[in-house]
């Protein structure tokens, strides 16, 4: 599968982009799982016009995860057309690699998002949406793409006519979450609907699916009955970011891998505690390294007081302690060899 001139390879899986998860350290980590590409965390676009910093640094990118797609979000035109092209030139402005394409959010259903008219609140709005992607797509020379979903509520999934449209002005893929914005994450995502935007014979661009991908078995279930070109996997890569290595290695070779050990586990998030240093320094680093660390050990048999300890600790070489300590306490007991299998 090829958007614009970007070789994603024969059913890619990708990382769906999540605020305050997809951080670069864990961009990186997901890659070497096997990720075929990788997105940002949202980027505001008005944060980005308003140079303000924590925006700027969303887009900064290494070799290391490309190619890679900065995600941004917003609700006006002006702001949106300004915010990609600086997506565009993220190399120059927030330094590293910069972005492989840019982006478009239509599809977070967050209050505080979609509540102010971006995100999934534009699917009230398509005709606004339809505009702000033309502009985008004429206004910057990366390959531009959508994430969106099947529609506000039940009344109005409005994807199959909308991924025309949008298609119509110059996108070079379309990702569909298959739920409305008002379903939020609740209840089963539903693929028909984006079985039939790729069923369409006018649609001629890469549709990835979206929604519940929380196995190998699933991941292929999407390819084989629904038809679409990729898959994206969001919430079930999180304190699990070798699913990417289990889907590939399933969807390859028709085999399950043996479930990963509670050592091997330790192993990625040493793994991933480590980029996080590396890119945030001390501080920030172990901070945002908590809400990773809080996942990736569930399911093990009182773990509690550990895990407590692993997100409130302050200081880096003591989290690697008790990591350490995980590996030892648990990581000889076969009987906690299948916990956590694709968890969400």
């Amino acid at each position: 599968m090829n958007i614009g001139n970007i070789d994603l390879g024969d059913r890619p899986v990708l990382l769906a982009p999540m605020e305050d998860v997809t951080d670069a350290s864990f961009r990186i980590l997901c890659k070497e799982c096997g990720a075929a590409m990788v997105y940002t965390e949202f980027v505001p676009s008005e944060g980005l016009i308003r140079d303000a910093a924590k925006a700027i640094a969303k887009m900064r990118t290494s070799e290391e995860e490309a190619p890679v797609a900065i995600q941004i979000y917003g609700n006006e035109i002006s702001s949106m057309v300004e915010a990609a092209k600086m997506a565009d030139h993220a190399a120059e402005i927030a330094g590293g690699h910069g972005c492989d394409l840019v982006d478009i959010n239509f599809g977070c259903p967050v209050n505080k998002i979609a509540g102010r008219g971006a995100g999934s609140g534009m699917m009230r709005e398509p005709d606004k949406m339809v505009a702000i992607t033309k502009a985008i797509v004429e206004a910057v020379g990366k390959p531009v793409t959508v994430k969106t979903r099947l529609g506000w509520d039940d009344s109005s999934k409005i994807i199959v006519e909308l991924a025309e449209r949008l298609q119509d002005v110059g996108i070079q893929a379309l990702t569909i979450h298959g739920r409305t914005r008002c379903q939020m994450y609740k209840g089963e995502a539903d693929w028909t609907l984006i079985g039939q935007v790729k069923a369409n014979p006018r649609m001629h661009i890469p549709i990835i699916g979206n929604g519940d991908i929380t196995s190998p078995e699933k991941a292929k279930e999407a390819f084989d009955r629904y038809g679409v070109d990729a898959i994206m996997v969001g919430r079930a890569s999180f304190g699990h970011p070798w699913i990417f290595r289990e889907i590939r290695h399933y969807l390859d070779t028709g085999e399950i891998l043996p479930v990963l050990s509670v050592k091997e586990r330790v192993a990625l998030a040493k793994r991933q505690m480590q980029l996080s240093l590396d890119l945030k320094g001390p501080v920030t680093g172990v901070l945002e390294m908590r809400r990773h660390l809080s996942c990736y050990f569930k399911g093990l048999p009182d773990f509690r007081d550990t895990r407590m300890k692993l997100v409130t600790e302050t200081d880096p070489q003591e989290v690697f302690a008790l990591l350490d300590y995980v590996a030892g306490r648990w990581g000889e007991d076969s009987s906690v060899a299948d916990s956590n299998v694709y968890g969400v």
